[in-house]
Parts: structure tokens; sequence; C-alpha cells
């Protein structure tokens, strides 16, 4: 089997038993969260829970088969899947991911991936040495941070293999033979053992699967790591193919690294610089990146700290420490990176706070939370934007202590048992679906991302298109001309996606549109299969257009480095492009499967009320433009904020949606006829035997 390690393995924590399982029954699915949600719906004996703390949940930690191979920005991704915890008003059945090395290693060791199941009488820790599988003691592991916790293994493992065969001690502290390389490890912190919502899986110092309240069901579970050591290698089908797609995506497409153009468009041509929102005090650092990548989006320093905080995790404490700091930028990026440091370690996810602090200050200024407040918190909120702050935050955060007590089910639910709906469904509380954060592309204005994540189970974190806002404001910002006009572009686009350039008009007159609701379609099943089960980099895949290129045209589906290049090169199946999106299409529904038995009904599909009665009128920039087109048809880039959804418009293009899958336009639910097309007939009667499956268009 090329790109597959063959199998998979099985952990019942309950009984602490071990089983292979042959990773052929699920080759179609690719890997990833395809792979999960199968193992999912074949092993989970009870597919209505709603909380992901529960023992019957079924978590999947799987890789592909690019992990591991030099696939460009596609070698070190990992995917979790299972039911989450934290959201509202069910928490769903979903994923997150993460980069580094760990899935690499992992089939380097001889396995595609890992089932969780069950919970163990006590804490463990999962220790996988090649076939060697062992469930340890980790009690002396309880309550250590996530670095510490990764470092303690990965001495004990050394320990323990230089006193075999495998090692062979030699001067300087060096080791030969199995391996020259620590185990790759994956835990939770302090969040994690105490279940709270926000709680991450983390990997090396800052890869970390940060949505969906994972390091909480590894916590309920009693998990406290994974650690793997593999010494094998992943059978490639075509190597020189492999090899020739590789240069053909460094050469042509992606950032040239001896002359990087910091204001190229498209995602692979960016330049190998850390993705940070501060600048840090010091340029002594070397850019840091996941297995088999050709760019780099993270960094190690010279100072220490900060190393790998990243995105998100270098912006939420921002505005906080540059009103404390005053202006001494340094200081700012100190407290900031540290804040992030702090994050990671506690295994605390990023996003929720990044969203919900400016309205947890608020409700402190107003006098209705603090020590006298009816929400009672003893944190010192008059030094706010202080890294003794943070750092006390987190820790409230990550042990249930102080309002982290009733933020442990999640922001919503929080907000809602303090009595606070209308500071939600007004905005002040800015997490406008599923009881998730509002990710930073307010869904009034990018149509593609709201849309994409009612329609499925979480922040749908696809910056595919959203590169495109990146591109062109980061342009208007800085007094630049952009690189693509927007007809253009949308013609690009188009000839990537759906071969209609109408999907990308945002303009007022095209929100609800059957030509956006077939671009969502597009991106979501692209998103199930390319990039969540293949594991091709949400930073770098799709890539749709590029401003290296004489045509403009990027990389995605091209004949010589597009996805179904690489995937035919490493898993020798000769598929098309289009037959990666049909599989997309199918792992989607069995998905939908699985949400409807939860309770899934178009009535929950639904944004927060601020985005229906509030106009746009807050971000980042004092500007958002988008390609529209006016009314003789002129693209152009314009504005788009300033407005909001209409509550019927939004409910006229679901229905087009589920139109378009083949779901019952009714309930949202998948139909008979849309499954066993599928070869999903198997699914389509639990659902009937459960009274959840949709009606069939007559």
């Amino acid at each position: 089997m090329s790109g597959f390690a063959g199998k998979i393995l099985h952990v019942d924590l309950s009984a602490r038993r071990f089983e292979r399982i042959p990773t052929m029954r699920y080759r179609e699915y690719g890997g990833g969260y395809g792979m999960g949600t199968a193992l999912f719906w074949d092993l989970c004996r009870d597919k209505t829970i709603r909380d992901g703390r529960r023992p019957e949940n079924v978590c999947c930690v799987m890789a592909s088969p690019f992990s591991g191979t030099n696939v460009p920005s596609a070698g070190g991704r990992c995917e979790v899947s299972g039911v989450g915890v934290g959201f509202y008003p069910i928490s769903w059945f979903t994923r997150s991911n993460f980069g580094g090395h760990f899935a690499a290693m992992l089939k380097q060791a001889g396995w595609d991936g890992i089932v969780l199941t069950g919970r163990a009488a006590s804490p463990v820790w999962l220790d996988i040495r090649n076939d060697r599988v062992a469930l340890r003691e980790a009690a002396w592991l309880w309550g250590r941070d996530a670095w510490d916790t990764q470092q303690r293994i990965q001495e004990r493992v050394a320990a323990e293999e230089e006193a075999t065969d495998g090692w062979r001690a030699v001067p300087e502290g060096q080791r030969v033979g199995l391996t020259t390389q620590p185990p790759a490890v994956l835990a939770i912190g302090p969040a994690g053992e105490n279940r709270v919502a926000d709680a991450c899986l983390v990997h090396g110092a800052g890869n970390a699967a940060g949505q969906g309240g994972f390091g909480a069901v590894w916590g309920a579970k009693n998990l406290k790591a994974v650690s793997v050591v593999g010494t094998g290698a992943v059978p490639v089908a075509d190597p020189a193919a492999l090899l020739q797609a590789r240069f053909v995506a460094k050469e042509r497409y992606a950032a040239d690294a001896e002359d990087p153009d910091l204001h190229a468009w498209g995602n692979l041509d960016r330049a190998p610089e850390p993705v940070v929102f501060v600048k840090h005090p010091t340029d002594e650092r070397r850019t840091s990146a996941c297995h088999g990548c050709i760019n780099g989006c993270k960094a190690r320093y010279a100072v220490g700290y900060g190393n790998e905080v990243t995105c998100n995790t270098s912006a939420w404490y921002v505005p906080f420490a540059a009103r404390h700091a005053g202006g001494d930028k340094d200081k700012v990026a100190e407290i900031v990176l540290r804040a992030g440091d702090w994050l990671n370690r506690y295994g605390v996810n990023s996003y929720g706070l990044s969203r919900a602090l400016h309205w947890l200050e608020s409700l402190h200024r107003r006098g209705l939370m603090g020590r006298d407040g009816p929400i009672r918190s003893d944190l010192p909120w008059e030094d706010l934007g202080s890294l003794p702050f943070a750092r006390e935050l987190i820790e409230a955060l990550a042990t249930r202590r102080d309002i982290g007590a009733d933020l442990a089910d999640g922001w919503v639910p929080a907000a809602l048992g303090w009595g606070r709906r209308e500071d939600w469904e007004k905005g002040l509380l800015p997490f406008p679906y599923w009881g998730v954060p509002e990710h930073g592309y307010d869904s009034r204005a990018e149509l593609e991302w709201g849309y994409a994540t009612i329609v499925t189970e979480r922040d749908i974190n696809d910056h595919g298109v959203n590169f495109i806002f990146w591109d062109l404001n980061m342009a208007l910002a800085y007094g630049r001309e952009p690189r693509i006009d927007a007809a253009t572009l949308a013609r690009r686009v188009a000839e990537k996606t759906t071969g209609d350039p109408a999907g990308l008009d945002y303009g007022d007159a095209n929100m609800y549109s059957e030509a956006v609701a077939r671009l969502v379609r597009w991106m979501v099943h692209y998103n199930r299969f390319w990039k969540n089960s293949a594991l091709l980099c949400d930073f770098r895949w799709p890539n749709l257009y590029s401003s290296r290129t004489p045509d403009l045209r990027g990389a995605t589906a091209s004949p010589d480095a597009g996805e179904q290049v690489f995937w035919n090169a490493v898993a020798g199946e000769g598929i098309t492009f289009e037959q990666g999106l049909e599989r997309g299409r199918k792992i989607l529904n069995l998905q939908n499967a699985i949400w409807t038995l939860q309770g899934r009904h178009r009535d929950l599909a639904r944004f927060a009320r601020y985005v229906y009665e509030t106009p746009f009128d807050r971000f980042r920039f004092p500007f958002y433009h988008w390609p529209t087109r006016d009314e003789d048809g002129a693209w152009a880039y314009r504005s788009v904020m300033g407005r909001r959804l209409s509550e019927d418009g939004v409910e006229r293009w679901k229905t087009r949606y589920y139109r378009l899958e083949g779901w019952d336009p009714e309930t949202g639910w998948p139909t008979r006829p849309t499954l066993e097309a599928l070869g999903l007939g198997h699914v389509a009667d639990e659902l009937e035997a459960a009274g959840r499956l949709g009606a069939a268009a007559g």
C-alpha cells in the first residue's frame, strides 16, 4: 500500500487492550478527518452523544499518505476528530489539526493513525516504539504542563532505550542505533486535565490542536500524552514523480527564499516568515517549519521565548499589552510572546480569549464582574495587559479557578449562565455560530467563511478563498496597487473551483445566490478531502491564483504540481482532482449523518442575532474590500463593510445549498438517494431506523 503504513492502532483505554485495524478498509477516505469519520461511524456505539468528555466518545488521531513525505506543506500535518467540547447548542462531531513532526513519526513507526476509545481507570500515557505499544502509568506526569510533560517523556524513553540493544551510548551524550531522534510527543496541559472546553493538544513548542476541546476529551479519558518513536520509512509509489512535482511547486509557485517577494499574491507564494502579529525585540531567529514544508511560518528566537508562538497565539493579548506598556514596542512583544508561551504550556486555546477578553473587560468596567460584582472574580483586572495578569488569567481558565469555573463548558454557555444573553446577541461577545468565536473574518463581509461554518460544525478555518482578503486589504493598507485586477482574480478562482466567476461576487445583490452556494460547496468538499483528509496545510493550499506565474494561475489542480499529482505519486491511485472532491462529498455526507443523529436540524444552522441586526462597522482595518460587480457587471474591489445579513436571505441561501448537496431542504438531513449514490446505503438504513432520514425530492 503505497503512502500508507497499512495499519491503524485501536486503543481501548477501559480494557487496556490494543487492536490492529487494517487501513485498507478505510483507504478511500484518504486519511485524517475522512478516516476518522469512518472509524467513528463504525466504532461509536452511541452517536447521539453531545459532550466529548463522555467515555463513549471515539477520538481519532490520524495521519495521511502525505505524512512523513516531502509533499509541500503536507508532510507534518495531523488530524484529530471526535465529539468536541464547548460548542453551542450541541458539541458536534468535529475536528482539529496541528503541524510539526508527530504525524511523520507516527507513519515512520508503521501506523496510519490511532483510535482512542473508553476511559482509563487512572492517568496513563501511550508509548509507541515502532510495533511495541504500551499504556504506561502517568500519575507522575499529572499536573505538569505540556512542555514539561513532553520533555520528561523524551528523557524517560531515551533512558530506557539506552539500556537495551536499541540504543548504544557514545561519547558526548550522542546516540546511534535505533534512531537519533527523540520521540514525538502529543500532550495535554492542566487545561486538558481539568476538562475545560478550551483545552488543546500540544506537540512541540506551539503546534496545537486548538478548536474542538480535544484536550478535554483526553483529560476525560485520563490520557496525558502519546509518544511515538519510528525508524521506518513511508512507501512512495513514484519517488521520481514526487520529487519532480515538488521541484515544480517550489520553483514555479512558491516563494524564492533567496529573493522573497514580501508582497506576493497567492498562499504558496508566501516568503518563509513567521506569521506573528508583533515584531519580536530581536531579529536573531531562524524559520521553523513542519515536516516537508517549502515555506515555514514559525520562528525560534535567540532570546529563548516566543518560540513557535504563531498566528492568533501572538495576537490575542496585543491591544491590552500595548495599552499597558505604552509606546514600548519591544516590551509589548515580550509580554505577548511570553503570554503565548503560557497558553501553550497550560494547553489553552487562544481563540476564545482573543474575542472574549474585551467583553470580560467591559463587564469589569461596568461593575458587573469583580470582587464585588454579581459575577465574582478576584483576578486583578486593574493589571490587565501585564504579563503577570496574563499568566494568572490563563491559570484560572486552565484550572477552573475564579471565572474559569464558569467558562469550563464554553464561552456562550457561560454568558447565558451569567444572564448576559444580550451581550452575545448584540455582538459584545462576538461568537457568531456554534458557540465558537469569530475567527476574524466577519460573516457579514466574508460570505464563504460564515456560510461554510453554519453548514458544517465549527469555525471553518479555511484560508483558501480567504487569502484574497489578506492579499487585497494588506495592499490597500500599505498604499500598493493590487497585483491582480478584480475581474482577472474572479476568473482565475472560478477556473479552479466552480467555473462561475459570480461565486466570488460578494456584493449586496449576490449575497444569497446559487453561485455563492456553489463556491461554498466546492470549498467544503475540497476542505473535507484535500485539506482535512489528505492533510494539505491550510496556510498553503488550495493555491487558486499566483502573482509568480505569467498567467496568474495557481498550482491547484494543475497537471504538473496539482494536489492530484502529489496524491498519485505517493499513493499510486491515479485519481483526478475532481475525484478527490467527490471523496470530500462522501466524507461530508457521512459527517452530516452523524450530526443528524446528534440532533442537527436546519433550524439550528443560524448566526447569532447581531449578524442579522447589527451593521458590520468595526474591524482591524477601516475597510474590508472584496471583488464585487456593479449593476453593469463591471468588476472592482469595493468595501463590504456597513452591512448585515438578512435572516430571510440566509434561509434562502441554505435551501439552495441543501438542494445542491442533495439533502432535504426542510431539515438539512441526508437523503437515501444521495447516500446510496455515494456507497453509504448502510448509513441511510441507520438514519431511517432513528427516524432521521431526509425526504428525497419528489
